[in-house]
């Protein structure tokens, strides 16, 4: 018979805490809350109410639970959740969600779109941005819950993501629940660390007093006050110690043995002289098994075996039986509360609570369950074609609990090296430490080295180099010498990708010493990909070559020269070896590295090494160095031509993919190649759609480039103040320290000073760009050195300006569309002032060609140079000035329109009055201080349009149109949107 409690007791104040996140979560303000307790304790009652109480509240609930068999299963719990909310209604569809599939589809397989890229495991960071993002689309109307539970069973990608969320869900509608026992481990150190920082409340249960006790009795047998027998509560105090569960395990005994019972009277306990009372579970659940038929006892101690949760196909091997008869015991222990059906998988089972399973092994004698465990592995050995990594896993613990360790040990490492390979590098961690701890003699290296590089991959370094060091010397040369070098290199190519330079480099020396004076050519190739990476970092003083994934341009020289050339010989030689002995991971590695390198004699040959690496990538199905080669392409033609095609092929490549990591960073290029072409709206939506979530990614390099795309789309539209409030979070994001400087001084800081009418202050941020990089190794062709910079010394008649325009005339740089059209300026002044006046016209034509994608610089361009026109009297100086001044009226940059303006009136031609485009605001909006953009969204407002459509009609974000919305409220007093649409509908001239 079961006694279960329909109501929660005795926990009134978690119950509060729960209420009140709950309401907190439906105005946007996100929680996390931890309920940590002993087994029993009612940590998944609380959870349950949690989830009745948010769907009353009309929330969205997703509920996962790890598993408690000891297996290592990544993310369970994550996709357990998923599957609970989205097994019957399908994938997600909403718009906003797309860039995020390809990582979901790592917890759902169901919602992938296609094959999955071979070579590429999405990032665990990327998955916790993929599923925030999710959580916070499901919670957009009115919340949403994540109930994640006995965590102390998870693996460590699942706990890496719930740090993640954790420590990223304040601001979304989200309430993330988790639970998990006292004992130490990553569960619990994640728990009492986000306590300590305030990103979670943590709430640990303790026993029930003796009144909670016996109103929980009373809820199990529904009696009313004072209906349970004193004699009966004192039973359950004295012997459950305040747990709930042990509660109904112990009132389960006593109805069982017929001593509580119910007459007319109400309920009666029979008191037994000397009747052995169970001092806990263990006791009570033998006796249970005692009264259960031999078959049923015999199937339940099997499945108690194989963990709290076990498949039928197992239990089928390992008891013989056939499904009419095993389905049958299942159903009987399932009827008396033993066992339910597990809702995650429909071929599974679980016992009611984990204390079951380990009461009923428990109840057995060492031996006896030593005797079952082999029988059970013996039987799951013999019945798979093909062990998949969990049964594996289980085979492993029932070898160890039969007493063979060096067998579990083997099992442990094969599918630790296997998740390694699936990209599960924290799981295979834990799995090879394990087999590490089992491991005979003869195999504890070979498992060490593989846990080294489980660990590298899992960014621990320190332990990784630390497994290695630890290991006994090998003779140089020989397999197992080899075998060690080449985990020396794969740590070492892991810690150069960190920037942890001074790692990569003991482990390069480690691993030269290994192979001796002369490795074989490919593994002479793998170890040269990495020094010549290492090249590229900051030298110990300072010194940097630079990374072209953060600026997405550049050049190279100064003090770095000898070792970038040297770098760049070695990476030639490694990457026509490795292509030629097999290694296509190394080549591409480093055609990348040689399509940096060679920049500074032109881009067809850094475009040729790019094609190359792609060609490799295609024939050997590397789907991530594919969609790097393809980034970088398009990349250099936005720079060479200004057109974004190329680099929208490689968004949708790495969309394809599923790297959030490139796909960031491909859109911070958009974002840039849209401000240099005027498209200063949707510069600002790709931002604000990716600057915080490039954070949140720790894409560091990434999320320096958005936020200097930041400044420098404020400083083109000449808003200063918003500039330096940009550049202050990009100098707090450690940007100044980075190779971004020359593009923050020249094309960001440079380019607003001029937006300011400062030309002093502009030449002053191009001469401290050009100083940076004459100390520093640079990879920056847009700073201005190659096109602005000459254009304003010549145009001040410095005695340098023309040798600094010859000198970017020759550069690879000075071909470059945006640098192309200052120097044809540049070009146009000097021939005028030469008395060329049509050779001055023709380069003028030519720098409009180039600009063709670039009016706001060209725009610039001629306001700059119609001074130098109207002085040496060649060309259309007036036509310029007033096409300009159009120009940068419309645009709202008034500094320059009114220097245009003023540059008119001088020259003794007439000028055309303002008057903002405000003409259109109605006079009682004008007063309210309805500004012209937000009048836009005003009118557009009559139609009750959703913000995504407002969006798409003005293209610009969501984000700014919920501004402008919350503006438009403010200054026109509308109590809410409905408001504000009547309001429109009333006033509006029309859309």
């Amino acid at each position: 018979m079961r006694a279960t409690s329909s109501v929660t007791v005795g926990r009134d104040s978690e119950i509060r805490l729960l209420d009140e996140a709950l309401e907190s979560v439906r105005t946007g303000a996100g929680r996390a809350v931890f309920l940590l307790g002993e087994a029993g304790i009612g940590k998944s009652r609380l959870a349950g109410e949690s989830a009745l109480r948010a769907y009353g509240r009309g929330m969205p609930v997703l509920r996962g639970r790890a598993t408690s068999t000891g297996l290592v299963v990544p993310f369970r719990p994550l996709v357990e959740a998923l599957a609970s909310r989205f097994r019957a209604a399908g994938a997600p569809d909403d718009p906003e969600l797309q860039p995020y599939r390809p990582a979901l589809a790592g917890l759902v397989p169901e919602w992938r779109t296609g094959a999955a890229a071979p070579g590429y495991a999405i990032s665990l960071v990327e998955l916790a941005e993929a599923l925030l993002r999710l959580l916070a689309v499901l919670g957009r109307e009115c919340g949403c819950v994540m109930l994640l539970e006995d965590l102390h069973d998870s693996d460590t990608e699942t706990i890496a993501v719930v740090e993640y969320i954790v420590d990223n869900v304040a601001q979304l509608p989200v309430l993330l629940v988790g639970t998990l026992r006292p004992g130490p481990g990553p569960a619990l150190d994640l728990a009492l660390a986000a306590e300590l920082r305030n990103t979670a409340a943590l709430r640990e249960l303790g026993p029930l007093d003796e009144a909670a006790v016996q109103d929980m009795a009373a809820a199990c047998l529904d009696a009313g006050p004072g209906e349970v027998p004193p004699a009966a509560h004192r039973h359950l105090a004295q012997w459950a110690g305040g747990n709930p569960y042990l509660v109904e395990v112990l009132l389960a005994d006593l109805l069982d043995t017929g001593r509580l019972s119910r007459d007319d009277g109400g309920w009666r306990l029979a008191e037994h002289a000397g009747a052995p009372v169970p001092a806990g579970a263990v006791r009570s659940w033998a006796r249970r098994l005692d009264r259960l038929d031999e078959p049923v006892r015999e199937l339940l101690l099997v499945a108690a075996t194989l963990g709290g949760r076990f498949s039928v196909g197992a239990l089928r091997a390992v008891t013989g039986l056939d499904d009419r008869a095993l389905f049958a015991h299942l159903r009987s222990a399932s009827e008396v509360g033993i066992i339910a059906p597990d809702g995650a998988a429909h071929d599974h089972y679980t016992f009611r609570h984990a204390l079951t399973a380990d009461a009923l092994r428990a109840s057995l004698p060492p031996a006896e369950q030593a005797a079952l465990a082999r029988r059970a592995a013996s039987a799951i050995e013999e019945s798979a074609c093909e062990l998949t990594g969990e049964k594996r896993q289980l085979l492993a613990t029932l070898l160890l609990a039969a007493g063979d360790e060096v067998a579990a040990s083997r099992q442990f490492a094969q599918v630790g090296r296997q998740m390694l390979d699936a990209g599960a590098s924290g799981s295979a961690a834990v799995l090879l430490e394990r087999a590490r701890g089992l491991a005979a003699d003869e195999d504890r290296d070979g498992v060490t080295v593989q846990l080294a590089i489980a660990q590298a991959e899992s960014g621990r370094l320190v332990e990784a180099a630390a497994l290695l060091d630890d290991l006994p010397p090998a003779p140089a040369g020989s397999r197992t010498a080899e075998e060690r070098a080449q985990a020396h290199t794969q740590v070492a190519w892991a810690a150069t990708m960190a920037e942890q330079q001074e790692v990569a480099r003991r482990r390069i020396r480690a691993a030269r010493a290994l192979l001796g004076a002369a490795p074989r050519p490919e593994q002479e190739a793998a170890l040269a990909v990495v020094e010549g990476h290492l090249a590229l970092l900051p030298e110990p003083d300072g010194r940097a070559g630079g990374d072209d994934r953060a600026g997405g341009e550049g050049r190279a020289g100064g003090d770095g020269r000898g070792r970038l050339e040297e770098a760049e010989r070695s990476a030639r030689s490694a990457a026509l070896t490795a292509e030629q002995r097999g290694r296509p991971v190394v080549a591409c590695q480093a055609w990348q590295l040689l399509a940096m390198l060679s920049r500074e004699r032109g881009f067809d040959e850094a475009d040729a090494c790019l094609e190359r690496m792609l060609a490799v990538a295609e024939q050997h199905r590397l789907a991530v160095y594919r969609a790097e080669a393809l980034v970088r392409l398009g990349t250099n033609a936005f720079m060479r031509t200004g057109e974004a095609t190329r680099l929208e092929t490689a968004r949708a490549a790495a969309h394809e993919l599923g790297s959030l990591a490139l796909l960031q960073a491909v859109d911070g290029f958009l974002a840039m190649q849209s401000v240099l072409g005027g498209r200063w709206d949707r510069a600002r939506g790709i931002v604000e759609r990716s600057v915080e979530a490039s954070a949140r990614l720790q894409n560091l390099s990434t999320h320096r480039y958005l936020l200097l795309v930041d400044a420098t789309l404020a400083a083109h539209q000449g808003r200063a103040r918003e500039q330096e409030r940009a550049l202050l979070r990009f100098r707090r994001a450690g940007g100044e320290e980075s190779m971004l400087v020359p593009l923050q001084r020249g094309l960001c800081q440079a380019v607003g000073a001029l937006m300011g009418e400062d030309r002093g202050r502009a030449k002053s941020e191009l001469d401290a760009a050009l100083a940076w990089e004459r100390e520093h190794p640079s990879f920056f062709y847009l700073s201005g050195r190659y096109g602005l910079g000459p254009l304003l010394r010549i145009l001040d008649g410095e005695d340098g300006g023309p040798q600094a325009y010859r000198e970017a005339l020759a550069s690879p740089g000075g071909q470059l569309a945006w640098n192309r059209m200052f120097l044809d300026m540049a070009e146009a002044v000097l021939r005028g002032r030469d008395g060329d006046p049509d050779g001055a016209l023709r380069a003028v034509e030519r720098a409009g060609r180039a600009a063709a994608v670039f009016p706001q610089a060209w725009h610039l361009a001629l306001r700059l140079t119609a001074e130098a026109a109207l002085a040496d009297a060649w060309g259309e100086p007036v036509s310029w000035l007033r096409t300009a001044e159009e120009y940068f009226h419309e645009a709202g940059v008034p500094a320059v329109a009114g220097a245009c303006r003023a540059v008119l009136r001088h020259a003794g031609a007439s000028v055309r009055q303002r008057r903002g485009g405000r003409e259109r605001i109605p006079a009682g909006l004008r007063a309210a201080g309805v500004t012209p953009r937000e009048y836009e969204v005003f009118v557009l407002l009559a139609e009750r349009p959703g913000n995504q459509r407002i969006a798409q009609r003005l293209s610009i974000s969501p984000r700014t149109v919920e501004k402008h919305m919350a503006s438009l409220m403010t200054k026109t007093g509308s109590a809410d949107r409905a408001a504000l649409c009547a309001l429109s509908a009333e006033c509006a001239d029309g859309p």
